[in-house]
């Protein structure tokens, strides 16, 4: 439990934020040394280490998420009491604190305010500039939520997270080119990062369905993606799922049309047999990835219920073509 507080909620699933947030009035008993008064409930404090803070930052979000503000609130004041109200990453958490407790657009309005405030006061405060280009998106604000993002790249050019969520921006707005430009740069900054190639795959897939004419292309260079993240990840059931819808697609546009140029990359097209290859093996990894995890067996039991019933679907759908 403890060892959960050290990770940012939003890698945490529903069920351990909800027992996280429960534990609230326990880890909250007492302050930290650092600024309990002196007294002889000071001797049951809590020494102050870096972890320490580290789980009031995360146990807070936990709170906002199942709707516990009061220990939120707790957590945001012992942050507040430690390290200053001017301090950057706290004018960023007092904002979450108001819009996750904000009532209406109108009280978001007011935060968005806030936060421009701030901005006008301090434009390199990279905390509060990606909380208030969260809030231009739940604002549906995208345009203007861009603009943000462009200047944040301006100054942080290395930023991969910014670069991610610019893409995702993008391709909400279906600018498909400007969305893969974004994951590029994601991986020139992280090029073993098998979890943004497989994104990347992502994206290319859902262009080649565009009708632009670089469907073939799009689907080609979508399959070396997803091949990449499988080297890179051996057992990413993502990797895989994302590699047999790929070379599914991508053998029938073969066959139909013999005749296909080169991508944009240069690389010339693959050829029938090696999508058939790539198809085969991603169809045995599923299904042993389905197998196994079914199974419980060592080793094999982290994969999500949602991709492990995708992935038995996806290969249900052979089997019923096959049947046909």
């Amino acid at each position: 439990m403890a060892s959960s507080l050290l990770h940012s909620p939003a890698n945490l699933s529903p069920q351990v934020a909800l027992r996280l947030s429960q534990q609230a009035p326990l880890l909250l008993r007492y302050p930290p040394s650092a600024i309990s008064p002196y007294s002889i409930r000071s001797l049951w404090s809590a020494a102050e280490t870096p972890e320490l803070w580290a789980t009031y930052e995360n146990l807070m979000q936990s709170c906002l998420r199942t709707g516990d503000e009061q220990s939120a609130h707790l957590c945001l004041e012992r942050l507040t009491e430690r390290f200053g109200a001017g301090n950057e990453r706290l004018m960023a958490l007092r904002g979450l604190f108001q819009e996750a407790t904000a009532e209406d657009d109108a009280a978001l309005e007011r935060v968005l305010g806030e936060y421009k405030k701030i901005l006008a006061a301090d434009s390199s405060n990279m905390p509060v500039s990606k909380r208030r280009i969260v809030l231009l998106q739940t604002l549906k604000k995208i345009p203007e939520a861009i603009a943000a993002l462009n200047q944040l790249l301006d100054a942080s050019p290395t930023d991969a997270e910014s670069w991610s969520e610019m893409s995702d921006l993008y391709l909400s707005q279906g600018l498909y080119p400007q969305a893969i430009f974004a994951l590029e740069e994601v991986l020139l900054i992280t090029p073993n990062a098998w979890n943004m190639h497989a994104r990347l795959g992502e994206v290319l897939y859902v262009a080649a369905s565009s009708n632009d004419g670089s469907s073939e292309k799009h689907l080609s260079e979508s399959m070396r993606r997803f091949c990449r993240s499988i080297e890179l990840c051996d057992d990413y059931l993502r990797g895989f799922y994302g590699l047999k819808l790929t070379t599914d697609r991508l053998l029938s546009a073969l066959t139909q049309n013999s005749k296909i140029s080169k991508s944009e990359s240069g690389l010339p097209q693959p050829d029938v047999k090696t999508v058939e290859k790539l198809n085969e093996l991603a169809t045995a990894k599923l299904t042993e990835i389905v197998r196994r995890s079914a199974n419980q067996e060592p080793g094999w039991e982290g994969y999500e219920q949602p991709d492990i019933i995708a992935a038995q679907e996806l290969l249900n759908r052979d089997t019923a073509s096959i049947t046909r």
